[in-house]
C-alpha cells in the first residue's frame, strides 16, 4: 500500500520519534509503514487520519 506519511511529517518537520510519540508506537513502526513494510492496522489508520485532519483515502493508496 502507498501512502504519503513521509510527506505528511515532512510538512510539520517531525521526525518519525516525533509521530512515533503522537501515535504510541515505536520509531520502527512509523519507518516500516512509510517504507510499506507495514499496513497500519484500522485502529493507527484512524489515528493518522485524526492526527493529520485528512480521509484515511488520501493518506493511503491501494497499489494497482
Amino acid at each position: 500500500m502507498r501512502n504519503t506519511l513521509k510527506v505528511l511529517r515532512a510538512e510539520r518537520d517531525w521526525s518519525q520519534a516525533d509521530l512515533a510519540d503522537r501515535l504510541g508506537v515505536s520509531r520502527q513502526t512509523v519507518n516500516a509503514l512509510e517504507t510499506g513494510k507495514y499496513d497500519p492496522s484500522l485502529p493507527l489508520a484512524f489515528k493518522l487520519s485524526r492526527l493529520f485532519a485528512r480521509p484515511i483515502e488520501e493518506i493511503f493508496q491501494p497499489e494497482e
